[in-house]
């Protein structure tokens, strides 16, 4: 009886070892973001990446996910992005992401709500290049998503908000997608590529906005 208790407490024993080791192996308690082999690709932007009125699962960052799997590439997403935020609100959260998630890719999508709050174009270029700087000095590859607005905001304006983007990715080295929403708000059936607010992309839309980040993103990963 004693030899079957000790043999008992052996083998729980053993269990107990194995069962931590699969802890550190599978994931509990482990921080998956930096497995060996692994890169993570950080997304920081505003509604249009936050799956604003999408179901769950079916914005362009998900489907993002979703062709780096099916394609075998060894990178995982993390979708930082709130809706509404602003180049001030993105810049004072990247330094905090960088330092929890260290990537090797930052996607920066902000801006829009800039334009539609008004706000001032230099400040608009001046977050932009400071996240720029702060992602590049983490070592992380920075691609920046260009916006524009609508002709009714005048040609003037809407040159230069286009053009700060340029600026930024130009003085800094970062890849430049020119128009997020191009082949969506840019074509004569636009509507329907809307939700009914008429200012976020439905579901159908974000496949075509995910090819336009894709030519641009994917020779980065390396």
């Amino acid at each position: 009886m004693r030899k079957i208790c000790s043999v008992n407490v052996a083998r729980r024993h053993v269990l107990a070892h194995c069962s931590l080791m699969a802890a550190a192996v599978f994931g509990w308690g482990f921080d998956s973001s930096h497995a060996k082999g692994v890169n993570t690709i950080l997304v920081v932007g505003d509604s249009l990446s936050a799956e604003y009125g999408l179901k769950r699962g079916s914005g362009w960052v998900a489907l993002l996910e979703a062709r780096l799997l099916s394609q075998k590439l060894p990178f995982q997403v993390v979708n930082a992005s709130i809706s509404g935020d602003t180049t001030s609100g993105g810049r004072s959260r990247l330094p905090a992401l960088l330092a929890k998630h260290r990537p090797s890719h930052v996607v920066i999508e902000l801006g829009g709500n800039d334009a539609l709050r008004g706000l001032a174009l230099n400040m608009t270029e001046a977050n932009l290049t400071a996240m720029t700087v702060a992602a590049t000095q983490a070592k992380a590859r920075v691609t920046l998503v260009g916006m524009q607005v609508p002709p009714n905001y005048g040609s003037s304006y809407g040159r230069d908000f286009s053009q700060l983007f340029e600026r930024v990715a130009k003085a800094h080295k970062a890849a430049l997608v020119p128009f997020f929403l191009a082949g969506v708000a840019d074509v004569p059936d636009a509507a329907k590529w809307f939700q009914a607010d008429r200012i976020h992309p439905n579901e159908q839309a974000h496949p075509l906005m995910l090819d336009n980040v894709w030519p641009v993103l994917r020779p980065q990963l390396k």
